[in-house]
């Protein structure tokens, strides 16, 4: 199902930058499964729009919170278990692709304690029981910008697999 954007509001995201560029496709690509990306909403999404949202829900969690929050929120499956780091890969961000795949390893030994319902003072811990974490969180920051302007990019070259855009 692809999403209408009026070329208005598309022009105004543009001149505020990537970051709202991108957050244009992705607030609208939400929209036309009702606002949530699960099991019964994603076959209605093209793998180019699964992997923007994919995109945008790990820029969102890693800038806010690192890795270990994205994990603990309940996305860590589908950011290192799907083929996100190929998709990405084929978008043209090959430094983003083997990031995320240094990460696997980690998700793969930590996923089940992170996962696991605690208090506000427990998680916390996490990152300092787990501070493996911490170059990649950094490193994730560090280039953040860079890959958000490929993804816009790559959006903007593809925009037909994303978004009818009417005048």
């Amino acid at each position: 199902m692809i999403a209408t954007i009026n070329d208005e509001e598309l022009q105004k995201a543009s001149a505020e930058g990537m970051d709202a560029f991108v957050d244009v496709f992705v607030k609208h690509t939400l929209d036309t499964v009702g606002g949530e990306l699960n099991g019964d909403t994603m076959p209605r999404l093209n793998s180019d729009q699964i992997t923007l949202l994919a995109y945008s829900i790990l820029r969102d969690e890693v800038m806010d919170g690192g890795y270990i929050q994205l994990i603990h929120n309940g996305y860590g499956g589908f950011i290192f278990l799907n083929p996100f780091a190929r998709a990405i890969k084929e978008w043209g961000l090959v430094d983003l692709a083997r990031h995320v795949r240094k990460v696997i390893p980690l998700y793969k030994k930590y996923h089940e304690s992170i996962e696991t319902d605690c208090t506000d003072e427990e998680f916390m811990a996490m990152f300092e029981k787990m501070p493996e974490f911490d170059d990649y969180d950094d490193d994730f920051v560090v280039n953040e910008e860079q890959w958000t302007a490929q993804v816009a990019y790559y959006i903007d070259e593809h925009i037909e697999r994303f978004a009818h855009i009417v005048h």
